[in-house]
């Protein structure tokens, strides 16, 4: 499975858009997300891990590898 995968069950499990998670992303890094750089990266599949763990951490998910 993908990031962009992932990111867009996670946004579908706890009902949040884009735009949300941009600004959350951007009030808990401190760094400017936008809805259409963030949109942008999902898509293309150019998040990085550290993203998909903040992302993860913020819509209350915990990732595992096995």
């Amino acid at each position: 499975m993908s990031a962009k995968e992932i990111v867009k069950i996670m946004l579908v499990k706890r009902a949040i858009t884009v735009k949300i998670l941009a600004e959350k992303m951007s009030e808990y890094t401190g760094q400017k997300y936008t809805q259409s750089s963030l949109a942008s990266k999902i898509s293309r599949g150019t998040l990085r891990y550290d993203e998909v763990e903040i992302i993860a951490k913020i819509l209350d998910f915990k990732i595992t590898i096995e």
